[in-house]
């Protein structure tokens, strides 16, 4: 396990590209499974250990990954995200060159078999974003959400014509060396107990 952070209640840890966050129900291994399997040995639990993930990553993307250790941290964080009080940085090579080198994504998404495409009947969907460096053939970006909506980022800069890099899914050209070119580096929110600031960065 790479611990970035824990407490009684809370459980910070960063997900490898390609491994997903939750069981599937398959025999797929998954982060929570492996999480549960560290904290029952290291900790010498007798039964099931209490552990809840409290936002998910897509399975190609790699980065910080928050769970709840306990029922009321797990109540209290799902509340703190519906009152939008997390903040969710991420990085991202992408393909080209974005005509503005910092903006707003601004549209509106449908989850539709495995995909998101923008649609006027689905979910509003915002993030900003700023271009961090530009390369040949492509870009690095922060990007910022505002909103937290199925395959976000991925689905809204292919849509403006600038895929992840290695997102096939989405229409990238390229092979990214694992996964996508998509990372969770910083993640900030309330302490479900203490109300004090918790901020992870990679």
């Amino acid at each position: 396990m790479n611990i970035l952070f824990e407490d009684n209640h809370l459980f910070i840890v960063s997900k490898p590209a390609g491994l997903l966050t939750q069981p599937s129900g398959t025999s797929e291994d998954s982060l929570e499974a492996q999480a549960k399997a560290f904290l029952k040995i290291r900790d010498q639990k007798p039964g099931n250990v209490f552990l809840e993930v409290v936002h998910r990553l897509d399975k190609p993307v790699s980065g910080i990954v928050v769970f709840a250790k306990t029922s009321k941290a797990l109540s209290r964080l799902n509340a703190t995200q519906r009152e939008k009080k997390f903040r969710k940085v991420y990085r991202a090579t992408v393909e080209g060159h974005l005509r503005n080198k910092s903006g707003t994504l601004d549209y509106h998404l449908l989850h539709d078999h495995y995909r998101a495409k923008v649609d006027p009947s689905g979910k509003r969907a915002v993030l900003h974003y700023f271009v961090l460096e530009e390369f040949k053939n492509s870009s690095h970006v922060e990007v910022e959400l505002e909103t937290g909506r199925y395959h976000q980022i991925r689905a809204q800069f292919a849509y403006v014509g600038h895929p992840i890099l290695g997102d096939h899914k989405y229409g990238s050209q390229v092979d990214w060396k694992q996964g996508i070119a998509l990372q969770h580096v910083l993640i900030e929110f309330p302490h479900p107990i203490t109300s004090d600031v918790v901020k992870i960065s990679l």
